[in-house]
């Protein structure tokens, strides 16, 4: 007798999508290329066919991350503040991809796709930045360094647990004062 077939519609998005959950669950090395097919209910060769291997899928994690990240940044808007925070809710709805995109040594950081969404989402912040160092380039990568240094560090900070449980559960409300601080003019 045969076995009924599944038909996924979408094989390669049905196993992004089950790298999305097993990276927000394990981390993005806690698990296989087999476990993941088991997971998303598909042949155990599916994602080695579709991504060639672990590295692969994680480029294609990366490339939607990075995407997802610019859009999420581009719709903030405004300055600097305002992106700052969009970063941070950005990890915190996104956190699978935020562990990836920020760890290029786990995939092809030369990868077009990634490429493309990268520069798509440097360029917002860059823009942010020339509000606050304007027509000074020396200055304005210290001040693009900084403001990365800070919504990254609070993001990370804020996804392991280690601030202070007083500053509530809302991440962009208690980042917001903390930007605000150090980039208000």
């Amino acid at each position: 007798m045969d076995q009924p077939s599944y038909h996924h519609g979408d094989l390669r998005r049905v196993i992004l999508r089950a790298a999305v959950e097993a990276i927000r669950e394990s981390g993005p090395a806690g698990w296989s290329l087999r476990e993941l097919a088991r997971r998303a209910g598909v042949s155990h060769s599916a994602p080695a066919h579709h991504f060639g291997d672990k590295t692969g899928l994680l480029t294609a994690v990366a490339a939607e991350g990075y995407a997802l990240f610019a859009d999420a940044l581009e719709r903030a808007g405004g300055g600097l503040q305002e992106v700052g925070l969009a970063y941070v809710r950005f990890a915190v709805d996104h956190r699978a991809h935020f562990e990836v995109i920020f760890r290029p040594e786990l995939y092809r950081a030369d990868d077009p796709a990634v490429d493309t969404a990268r520069r798509r989402a440097d360029g917002v912040l860059t823009a942010g930045v020339r509000d606050v160092a304007p027509g000074d380039p020396g200055r304005e990568r210290t001040a693009a360094i900084a403001a990365w240094s800070i919504v990254h560090g609070f993001a990370a900070l804020w996804l392991s647990g280690a601030l202070p449980d007083d500053l509530g559960d809302d991440p962009v409300a208690a980042a917001r004062p903390v930007i605000h601080l150090l980039f208000a003019r």
